[in-house]
């Protein structure tokens, strides 16, 4: 069976980190619920590898920011459509996020969807 992913890469300042892993543990629990097969949200630890883009330059992290990369792992592409669409009309995520204090740029991250070609287990 192949599997799709959608993935994310975004800057976060040092200071909303705890704030945006409380969310992020609320969104896991959503799209779980609603039948994703895996949500993994992970914040930069090693980036800056000689001789390598680093993964801060890429995100365009500024001095005070770290990179989050994060992925959710679908049964199928029609299904990230279904689940996502559930998802977005769930009543514990709508509000989650301050327009007026968002804890990230939206507009900084990235974000894209995959298609799996290998998978180990």
């Amino acid at each position: 069976m192949t599997h799709y992913v959608d993935g994310f890469l975004l800057p976060i300042a040092l200071e909303k980190l705890a704030d945006y892993q409380k969310m992020a543990n609320t969104a896991g629990a959503v799209w779980k619920e609603h039948g994703a097969i895996a949500y993994w949200e992970c914040v930069g630890d090693e980036l800056e590898i000689p001789d390598m883009l680093s993964f801060r330059a890429v995100a365009g992290c500024r001095d005070n920011e770290t990179v989050v990369m994060a992925w959710i792992i679908y049964p199928s592409r029609e299904e990230r459509d279904r689940i996502n669409a559930l998802v977005m009309a769930d009543p514990r995520l709508s509000g989650m996020c301050d327009q007026e204090n968002p804890p990230f740029d939206f507009k900084r991250m990235a974000y894209g969807g995959f298609k799996s070609i290998v998978r180990y287990e």
